[in-house]
């Protein structure tokens, strides 16, 4: 648990506004993972944050090892058909999860010379025209769902089989 925040199912419940009562029922279904110490239940930081991500960010959640190559920590991604690695910033080794929202990735159709650290080349698999909005799906050795603006996908011409690269930063990735 390394000096983690513990909650109490309570304190959780207000987190997430929520009744005691129903924080109890999850934990009790698996839901949300908790510790048992002497009678009572508590619930740490990072397994908050993975029932937050499960329930909110599941179209780009994976799981990784966290390496450190060069001095820089990275992501390398289990079940990629290609070597993935994405950069993050975690004080986190060793296995985790990561997630990333699809609002914060940029596509290009060049690589970018920016402070971004994850530049990466796929190739469009996917695409669902909604509102004013469009979700991509980009294939980097693992699929990654990107939300861009109709006008975006019209301005760039994107269209299936277009090579695009995902462009995000390490701290837009969250890991626990």
């Amino acid at each position: 648990m390394r000096d983690e925040i513990l909650y109490t199912p309570e304190e959780v419940a207000q987190k997430l506004k929520l009744s005691k009562y129903t924080i109890y029922e999850m934990i009790k279904r698996g839901e949300i993972s908790a510790h048992r110490i002497g009678r009572s239940l508590r619930v740490t930081e990072s397994q908050l944050q993975t029932y937050l991500m499960q329930s909110t960010q599941s179209e780009n959640s994976f799981e990784a090892e966290i390496v450190t190559i060069d001095d820089e920590k990275f992501a390398k991604v289990i079940g990629a058909t290609k070597d993935v690695y994405i950069s993050v910033t975690t004080d986190i080794e060793g296995s985790a999860k990561i997630s990333i929202k699809a609002e914060d990735i940029i596509l290009s159709r060049n690589v970018l010379i920016c402070s971004a650290r994850n530049n990466l080349e796929g190739i469009i698999t996917g695409m669902e025209e909604l509102n004013n909005n469009y979700k991509l799906v980009v294939n980097i050795g693992i699929p990654l769902v990107v939300s861009v603006t109709k006008r975006s996908v019209q301005e760039l011409e994107f269209k299936l089989g277009d090579t695009v690269y995902c462009v995000f930063k390490s701290m837009s990735v969250a890991v626990v």
